[in-house]
Parts: structure tokens; C-alpha cells; sequence
């Protein structure tokens, strides 16, 4: 989501994407933040990792590339255009862009104007579980297929497609990814945005539907961080953590590359408080993994100051894998998490499913739920501890402040 693929009239590519955890535009988002009609619109906060402000800072720092865009495709989008000849995006990854009107699902006139684009830059609109396209004669024959009869549906951004897969499509489900980044995600039947709370409100991958979702730039990446620092793998950290135990002094802050909720913050560091003589890597582990998921507490609270409740969640993601941290995210949240069994019911399938649903037609059932495993419920024993903990935590976050 929210990559940059910029190309000429002829569509070749004009300059490297400009990916999702890229945040030089940091100043152009701010710029266009202040337009009130961005927020109005788009339902969002202007992130810098989104779209606009990057094609705003190639405005600036690269006029001569700039002068030259034709067509302005989200990553995917460019291999839809390779597959099929069309210049299409669907709701889910549009909504990311911040040129999006999100309530109406459509592209806004006034905020591709203040970025000095207009509709013929962009591409086409479908809802993610409509064709988009057929794949073009030459790429059906070389792949053994029959030219003009393959569909390609119109997809999704990864996280609406993860909720496809978990079958998170109604409102009170929700699932949390432990990635690379973090994110909390609650499906809505209504468009109901809040961008004081830095809460990203995007439409559904599945039409007349939307999400909100909390996002933690760091989560597994935080782990794999220290596993490098301490030269240990981080199934090795985690393996050998034991029970549950409360925090400890060691508080981490995972800001290791700035935050989005709800901070909206580029330049906030990473760091670690209450370090003393007996710190050790097992304390430290603890810490980190707990730092995460204070930190999609964050999200979580600021998913309920939009009036969104979560009454089923999921997890997902490599992160998930780690008992000890998914029981931590539990008495955090203070929410059962249900833990499916094994398989990938994230984002690969539910591209899947958008595709089922655009060759067979609309009354597919794709809000399959995977089997549940097994449940991991709060420790009433230890979340008054976790309740204590984040509010450190709060604390520290407020005086670490801005180290750019």
C-alpha cells in the first residue's frame, strides 16, 4: 500500500517507487494536513508515508520527474497493468492515497488538484471483488491458459485482504497482525472516520463496507531488531521466556523508524527506560514485546474514542507464532485472542477469495472464518500489572519526545 509508481506517457518508469515505510515527504505531509479539505475528504490524517505527500515532495525535489508523470499506479496496480493491459485500482489501496473521497469511494477532485494531479493521472476505480481486467492473450498462452477467459479481480491493499482471509467482514471482528508492523484492524458496515485519533478509516475490500485500523510501524520488526543487536534469532528470545510474568521495570518504546497511531509522528525514536545493574536479555525481550503491545493499546483506545468496539479478534501474522507474546497481548488489551489453526489465513488467501468472488460473481461467500485452535484469554491475575505498566509507559512516551 501507498507506494509511488510513477510513469511516462509511454508507461515506462520514471524513478524508483517510493515505498510504504518511507517517510522524506514528512514536511509535505504536514503542508497538506493543514488543508482542512484532506481530513474533510479523505476521512484521514495526512500520513507521510501516504501517497500524496510523496508525489507532493517529487513536486519539489524532482520537478523534472514530475513534469513528466502520466500515470500515477499504487505497486500492485503496476503489476495489474503488466498483466492486463488496464490502469485500475480498487477501494481498499486507493483509500491509502489520501486523494481518495472515502465515503463516496471515488477520487476527489479538489485533493489531487493540491497536489498539481487531476483524474487522467490516475487510474480506474472497482470495487476489490470486481474484474478489473483479463489477462492479456500473450501471458494466457505462454502460461498455458485460455486467452480472454482468465479474470483479475480487483484485489486489495494487504490488510484488507488479511481481513478477507481471517473473515473479518462485519462490525465487532477484528484481527491483529504481529508483522513487520502491527495493526489492529475492525471491520464497519459504515463510514464513520475520526482522523483527530490518527485512526486510518479506508474502505473495505467488498462494496458498502469500510475498516478502521491502529497501525504500529515497528511490531516484529522491533523483535527482529534487538535479535540483531544481541545476536540471537528471535525464536531463540522468545523460546525461552516461560510463564507469564508481569512487566518488570524495563519499559521499550518501539518507535524504531517514527509512528502512526496515534502519535502521527515521523521523527519519534525508539527507546528503552528503567534499565538497572540486573537487566538482562530476558528482561529486555520482555520488555520489547510488551512495548508493541502497549503500544497497540494505543490503537486499541484510540479505535474506541471512534465509537468502534472489537467483540471477536484474531491473530496473525509471524508474531503470532510466540505464546508469550500473544498471552501478553491479551491481558494488555484485556481481550481473548483466538489463535487459528495452522495454515496462511492472512492476505494470500483473501486475494484469493476476491478473485473467487470476481470470476464466480457477488454471492460468493468469502467471510469464511478459519478454524479456531485454541483461545488465550486475559490473566485477571496480571492485567491490573499490564494496566499499571502502560501507564508508564504513557509516561515515558510523553518525555521522550522528538529526537530528529
Amino acid at each position: 500500500m501507498h507506494g509511488a509508481t510513477v510513469l511516462a506517457a509511454d508507461d515506462s518508469i520514471l524513478r524508483p517507487c517510493i515505498l510504504w515505510n518511507d517517510t522524506r515527504a514528512s514536511v509535505e505531509a504536514v503542508e497538506l494536513d493543514q488543508n482542512s479539505q484532506f481530513r474533510d475528504i479523505s476521512g484521514n490524517v495526512v500520513f507521510p508515508g501516504f501517497t500524496a505527500p510523496k508525489l507532493t515532495w517529487l513536486r519539489e525535489h524532482e520537478p523534472e520527474v514530475f513534469s513528466r508523470i502520466a500515470k500515477v499506479l499504487l505497486p500492485k496496480d503496476y503489476l495489474r497493468l503488466w498483466l492486463t493491459g488496464e490502469y485500475t485500482s480498487e477501494m481498499s489501496d486507493a483509500a491509502g492515497t489520501s486523494w481518495l473521497n472515502t465515503g463516496a469511494r471515488d477520487w476527489s477532485d479538489p485533493l489531487l488538484a493540491a497536489c498539481g494531479l487531476d483524474r487522467s493521472h490516475m487510474p480506474g476505480l472497482v470495487e476489490g471483488s470486481a474484474v478489473s481486467g483479463v489477462l492479456r492473450d500473450e501471458i494466457a498462452q505462454k502460461w498455458g491458459m485460455k486467452p480472454g477467459k482468465v479474470s483479475v479481480a480487483g484485489g486489495a491493499g494487504d490488510n484488507a485482504a488479511t481481513a478477507i482471509g481471517t473473515g473479518v467482514s462485519r462490525p465487532g471482528e477484528a484481527f491483529v497482525s504481529l508483522g513487520t508492523s502491527g495493526v489492529l484492524f475492525a471491520a464497519c458496515d459504515a463510514y464513520q472516520p475520526d482522523p483527530e485519533t490518527a485512526v486510518h478509516t479506508f474502505c473495505h475490500a467488498v462494496p458498502d463496507t469500510w475498516h478502521q485500523m491502529g497501525v504500529v510501524l515497528a511490531a516484529a520488526d522491533a523483535l527482529n531488531w534487538f535479535a540483531r543487536l544481541v545476536d540471537r534469532s528471535a525464536a531463540e528470545l522468545t523460546a525461552g521466556l516461560g510463564a507469564l510474568q508481569s512487566p518488570g521495570k524495563t519499559l521499550f518504546l518501539p518507535y524504531l523508524g517514527g509512528e502512526r497511531t496515534p502519535l502521527n509522528n515521523a521523527t519519534i525514536r525508539a527507546g528503552f527506560t528503567g534499565l538497572e545493574h540486573v537487566t538482562d536479555t530476558r528482561s529486555t525481550t520482555r520488555a520489547v514485546l510488551e512495548g508493541v503491545g502497549f503500544a497497540l493499546k494505543d490503537c486499541h483506545e484510540a479505535l474506541k474514542a471512534t465509537g468502534t468496539e472489537i467483540t471477536s479478534l484474531i491473530a496473525v501474522g509471524g508474531g503470532s507464532q510466540s505464546t508469550y507474546w500473544l498471552e501478553a497481548l491479551a491481558s494488555t488489551l484485556n481481550l481473548p485472542i483466538q489463535c487459528p489453526i495452522a495454515g496462511d489465513f492472512g492476505a494470500a488467501l483473501g486475494a484469493a477469495r476476491l478473485g473467487m468472488m470476481a470470476a464466480e460473481g457477488a454471492g460468493v461467500e468469502i467471510a469464511q472464518a478459519p478454524k479456531i485452535q485454541s483461545v488465550i484469554d486475559p490473566d485477571p491475575t496480571l492485567t491490573p500489572a499490564f494496566d499499571a505498566a502502560y501507564r508508564r509507559f504513557k509516561s515515558a512516551q510523553s518525555a521522550i519526545g522528538d529526537l530528529s
